[in-house]
């Protein structure tokens, strides 16, 4: 009677849980008796269960009850002795009798399975073998019961097949070996059922007996979903030795069942060839290629024949190809000693990838993607520890495999690709309707084609394998090219508007310059080594060069698609040295063709089209290397010409300095200098006027006054940009100058010499542009320049991940359009105004980065107070984006290369106002974040943008920018190159074998490690350090991934000091805060690192402060004699990586399993099914976690 009151109290809760008119109090009061008895006694939560799977209760409460079930299975099964294991296993079969004697639904049958399934897998193979004989009987009664057993034997294999952190290695290991040895009785019963069923189904259904036809289908599907659960693992001669791949072809005939049967191929295909394969495998991988063939080969005969195919037949077709490229690009080795079937796969795949559907198109592009990739990539380093499958077409790495599968690659196969290629770079919205192009049925990508990422990423496979044709067949690529490209021009004579046919010309420039790099970079054995092939070469491209020359377009439009063309053309010029001149001589000619008048907005075409001709010569003074460099003095005299007759604009003269830099960088340091003194020199002239400082920089409203003189405002604007590309463009040839280690001396790098009288006015500047946000200054200025301050609207869109905003194209994006092209507007627009102010600040701060990498110039001509007012001085009203530029742009290039003799003279003044505000927006923000769900920043204030999600999104992804930027700074502090004198601990990892004798004075190391300096001087340290505490606790993995290692060496010198309160901090406060830290599934990644942490403060100072052993007795789960043993446990090893694992095991036992961050969530009740259809599958939704609680050791305990 008391049974079935409990049972009564539990189908109560049950059905409030489950009922959402129910009161949070009811719902939650509910979750927590359930709660209690799955957590109480385990008899009576199994007696409990099982009363309430009975047939008198209601579906809802009996499918949990069979997850309570499940869940004591799972978890609890232990408590059970070994009679009352045997008498429930019997219990749960009888169940799966009983629920077929009806017509039950579907979920219950399932869970019953799954439940049985669950057992088998708890006891093991002795339980197994005694329930097969039961359940090969039981499949022999009726449909109904077998498709009951399918379903169990489709969950049996669950714990493989899907990943569950409840089972341990060796437990999996033996369910994998016991599963295995049990295949012989599984894989027959599974074929037998598949047989007899589906001729049963396909029987009954001829005498028109649809329902009983209906069961046996059922009992197929089933099966077939029971074979998919094995698929992945299953020994691959195993399935092909019972049948079960001959069986899953002779359903890829049937209409009712081959989408299931394609699941099977998809998954078997996708195995990959082991390197001790034996020929089993590669016979039962060689059918499989033969079944696939078989079914395309059929499709594309059809396709090809022109007779009419449903949307099913596709369908059919799109699994078939994916499986098909499956296989080719794991298993084609498999094939490859058969000329016959290697040919026909290629040639079927070629099908696919010509195929006007394209969908099917696409699968096969990443076949053929990943065949060119492997077929021309470099081989592998053996030894490297990678299975020689995961190289497809290498196979074993011999080059002969390579060499065969490249001879298939028949010049025929190549041009069709290529053709084929060609033809899909274009989009379909892009093509304009009166255009003479006829791309027939070809069905072109859409903005309506799902599911297959953006136009962008598919044009980018495109050109990449266009490239490897290229590489692999240069003559064959070539002469398409070229052919095509000239083909495409001429018929521009032949239209009435040739603009129309933009789009067309455009995307072949793509394959131009596509074919033209990777025929002429270098790496194509064919080229070099063979003259005759170099000079065929050569003449092909020569001969479209001379037709682009001939070319008099004078459309703006037109004039730019060319210019790119030539461009194009960039690495065969410096094969062709000849030619370069009459390029160059053409470039000008385009560039003069366009009017330059700057005030008439019916040019602004024009005035794109000359910008656009100018990064021409960038880009050609990139690609043909030496080869332009007899032509300099004949470009600097044509430039010098226009600018005396004031036809080059600056923003046009910039571009072509800014090609004349990487020219010189070609020469020689020497000329790199003559060619900064040529191009600078006259700018320095104006930069360092003092008229111009005092009337716009000398108060607050000179900027105002600024904006009023729009040619002079660009004109300050150009000057800075041009900066900005002289120290880029300038020293090395190759290589990022603002990451690259450049020698000390001032006289190796061209710029040295130019930084003192570039920097003073652009602080000043910088310092005004600053002030604008201070509310005194703010509240002043006009409604242009205020409205010009806040975020545009395609900042707004690129914070919320909006793809729809695009940005103007090439290299001279600015946000609402180009800046390049603004001389002499007589009133500058709000757009105008927050190009001037986004372009002066990112290049100023860039400026100041670079200048800061080049030696120590910058520290010495500069003061550091100038420096501080000019950065700092307006720091506190700052908005986000812009504090996280000037830490990435500026103070983190400081820091890096700030000598360590002017530490004391530089840092404590910039780090002091920097860390202190910093600290305190963040702390706030993240405060709001946490406890409000909304961060609270200065950027968005005054914006109403749609929804209020959108806002806080924003909000949220401008504080996660700057937490993380402000992180990389204490990053930087502990980098190795700043911290050499910062002393190593033992590798022995003895605990606490620090020598006392051997502790120095903290100061003793502020002058050879760049932490110890931060912690020497408490106005840096005190918001470091908080910085640091605070970010473990915060939600963002990233941030504390770059703080860590700050943390590290803070402890290490808390280790090394006689410093008292740094050990304090270290034991009080770092200590419970990075357990704190393992708290946060956010933090599982780094999860490691702070593990390390822990142990490092454990074992170096748990016998020199009381607080790490007090902090860890503090916690509920362990006693005093849990932590002796885990003391004991660390002294027994010498090995740092055992001692975190130790403190690993014993974190997680001192706080029940409560750091998420090193204990995953367990799914346990969540059992996955096989769909009909798979596709991509969205995130489980009752995962996730809420981190938006503060968290302490508080909410640990």
């Amino acid at each position: 009677m008391e049974e079935h009151g409990v049972a009564s109290n539990v189908a109560r809760a049950i059905m409030v849980a489950l009922d959402w008119k129910s009161s949070p109090d009811d719902r939650k009061a509910a979750y927590a008796y359930l709660d209690s008895i799955k957590a109480g006694d385990v008899r009576v939560l199994a007696s409990t269960s099982f009363t309430l799977v009975s047939k008198e209760w209601s579906s809802e409460i009996r499918l949990q009850a069979y997850k309570m079930l499940q869940h004591l299975v799972r978890l609890r099964w232990d408590e059970l002795n070994p009679d009352e294991r045997r008498n429930f296993a019997s219990v749960a079969v009888d169940l799966m009798s009983e629920i077929t004697n009806s017509s039950e639904e579907w979920a219950l049958k399932s869970q019953t399975s799954a439940l049985v399934a669950e057992i088998a897998r708890r006891e093991g193979l002795s339980l197994w073998q005694e329930l097969f004989p039961s359940l090969v009987s039981l499949s022999n009664k009726d449909p109904a019961q077998a498709e009951l057993v399918s379903m169990m034997l489709r969950w049996l294999p669950e714990d493989i097949t899907v990943h569950n952190e409840d089972l341990e290695g060796d437990r999996r290991r033996l369910l994998l070996r016991g599963l295995t040895d049990s295949l012989p009785e599984i894989f027959p019963l599974l074929y037998s059922l598949l047989e007899r069923h589906f001729g049963a189904a396909l029987t009954e259904a001829g005498r028109q007996q649809l329902e009983v036809a209906r069961q046996h289908a059922a009992v197929v599907t089933a099966t077939l979903n029971a074979v998919n659960a094995y698929a992945e693992w299953a020994p691959l001669p195993d399935l092909a030795k019972y049948g079960i791949i001959h069986g899953c072809g002779i359903l890829l005939s049937s209409p009712d069942f081959r989408l299931h049967a394609c699941e099977f191929f998809k998954l078997v295909s996708l195995r990959r060839r082991p390197t001790d394969a034996a020929v089993e495998f590669d016979s039962a991988m060689s059918n499989i290629f033969q079944i696939l063939m078989k079914v395309s080969g059929d499709f594309l005969q059809k396709s090809e024949s022109g007779a009419v195919i449903d949307e099913n037949e596709y369908e059919l077709a799109e699994y078939i190809c994916e499986s098909m490229v499956a296989l080719g690009s794991s298993n084609l080795q498999c094939i490859a000693g058969d000329n016959s079937v290697l040919s026909f796969y290629l040639q079927q795949m070629l099908g696919f990838f010509k195929h006007h559907k394209l969908a099917l198109h696409y699968q096969s592009l990443l076949f053929w993607l990943t065949l060119m990739r492997d077929l021309l990539s470099k081989p592998k380093i053996v030894g490297s520890g990678e299975n020689s499958a995961t190289n497809p077409a290498v196979g074993s790495g011999h080059d002969t495999e390579r060499n065969k599968i490249l001879a298939f690659l028949s010049d025929e196969i190549c041009s069709s690709i290529l053709d084929v290629s060609f033809q899909r770079l274009l989009k379909k919205e892009k093509i304009n309707p009166g255009t003479s192009l006829s791309v027939g049925t070809l069905e072109l990508w859409s903005d309506d084609f799902e599911g297959k990422g953006d136009f962008g990423q598919y044009r980018s496979r495109l050109l990449e394998l266009i490239r490897f044709v290229a590489a692999a067949k240069p003559m064959v690529a070539a002469a398409k090219v070229c052919e095509r490209s000239m083909t495409i021009i001429k018929s521009l004579f032949l239209v009435p508007y040739p603009a129309q046919e933009l789009v067309i010309l455009e995307s072949m420039q793509l394959a131009l310059e596509n074919v033209v790099n990777a025929v002429f970079d270098g790496s194509s054995v064919t080229v070099k080594s063979s003259s005759e092939v170099q000079q065929s070469l050569c003449r092909l491209f020569e001969g479209l060069l001379q037709q682009l020359l001939s070319l008099k377009w004078t459309e703006p439009a037109l004039v730019e698609v060319l210019g790119h063309y030539l461009d194009a053309l960039g690495p065969f010029l410096k094969y062709n040295p000849d030619v370069v001149g009459s390029v160059i001589n053409k470039l000008f000619e385009l560039l003069t063709s366009q009017p330059f008048v700057v005030k008439d907005p019916a040019t602004s075409a024009s005035r794109h089209a000359r910008l656009q001709i100018c990064t021409s010569f960038i880009r050609i003074a990139k690609a043909a290397d030496q080869s332009i460099l007899p032509h300099m003095k004949g470009i600097a005299d044509t430039m010098a010409v226009l600018q005396k007759e004031g036809r080059l604009l600056r923003g046009e003269h910039n571009l072509l300095g800014e090609a004349f830099l990487i020219m010189a960088s070609a020469a020689g340091v020497q000329q790199q200098l003559e060619v900064l003194a040529w191009l600078l020199e006259p700018l320095s002239k104006q930069w360092t006027h003092l008229h111009w400082q005092d009337a716009y920089l000398s108060d607050p409203t000179g900027l105002i006054r600024l904006c009023a003189d729009p040619p002079f405002m660009w004109s300050i604007f150009h000057s800075v940009t041009f900066f900005e590309k002289a120290l880029k463009r300038s020293g090395l040839r190759k290589g990022n100058i603002s990451v690259q280690t450049i020698p000390a001396s001032d006289n190796l790098h061209p710029m040295a010499s130019h930084v003192s009288w570039m920097l003073p006015p652009l602080l000043k500047l910088l310092r005004a542009i600053h002030s604008l946000w201070s509310p005194s200054v703010s509240q002043a200025l006009p409604g242009e320049i205020k409205a010009a301050m806040a975020m545009s609207d395609v900042e707004r869109a690129s914070l919320f991940g909006g793809g729809n905003v695009k940005l103007p194209k090439g290299t001279l994006s600015f946000t609402d359009g180009s800046p390049f092209d603004r001389e002499a507007y007589t009133e500058p627009n709000e757009a105008d105004i927050r190009n001037w102010l986004k372009g002066i600040r990112d290049s100023g701060y860039n400026v100041l980065g670079l200048s800061a990498t080049i030696g120590d110039s910058l520290f010495k001509c500069l003061d550091s107070e100038s420096v501080t007012l000019a950065l700092m001085e307006n720091i506190q009203h700052m908005e986000f984006r812009h504090l996280r530029l000037l830490l990435h742009l500026v103070l983190i290039p400081l820091i890096k290369n700030c000598p360590s003799s002017m530490w004391e003279a530089w840092l404590e003044k910039l780090l002091h106002p920097l860390l202190a505000h910093s600290q305190k927006a963040l702390s706030y923000s993240w405060s709001s974040l946490l406890q409000e769900g909304r961060a609270k920043v200065p950027d968005l204030h005054g914006i109403v943008d749609g929804t209020d999600l959108k806002v806080e999104v924003m909000e949220e992804k401008l504080l996660r920018d700057l937490t993380r930027e402000t992180c990389s700074i204490l990053s930087v502090f502990a980098s190795p190159m700043l911290n050499t004198g910062l002393p190593s601990l033992e590798p022995s990892g003895h605990v606490s074998r620090v020598d006392e004798s051997s502790l120095k004075d903290l100061a003793a190391f502020a002058t050879s490690s760049m932490v110890g300096f931060v912690l020497m001087h408490q106005c840096i340290a005190l918001p470091a350090l908080q910085i640091s505490l605070e970010a473990l606790r915060w939600t963002d993995g990233e941030a504390v991934t770059k703080v860590s290692s700050f943390c590290g060496a803070v402890i290490l010198l808390a280790i090394s000091t006689t410093n008292m309160e740094l050990r304090d901090f270290v034991c009080k406060d770092l200590f419970p805060t990075t357990i704190e830290a393992l708290a946060l599934e956010s933090n599982a990644f780094i999860s490691a690192d702070l593990v390390a942490l822990c142990r490092e403060i454990f074992i170096y100072l748990a016998d020199r402060h009381p607080l790490p052993r007090q902090i860890l007795l503090s916690f509920p789960c362990i006693t005093s004699q849990d932590l002796l043993a885990f003391e004991e446990a660390l002294t027994k090893t010498a090995s740092p990586k055992e001692q975190k694992q130790h403190m690993k095991s014993f974190l997680l036992l001192a706080t029940g399993n409560k750091l998420k961050a090193l204990a995953a969530q367990k799914s346990v009740n969540v059992i996955t099914n096989v769909s009909t259809k798979p596709r991509n599958v969205p995130p489980a939704l009752g995962t996730k976690t809420d981190e938006g609680d503060a968290i302490g050791l508080a909410g640990i305990v």
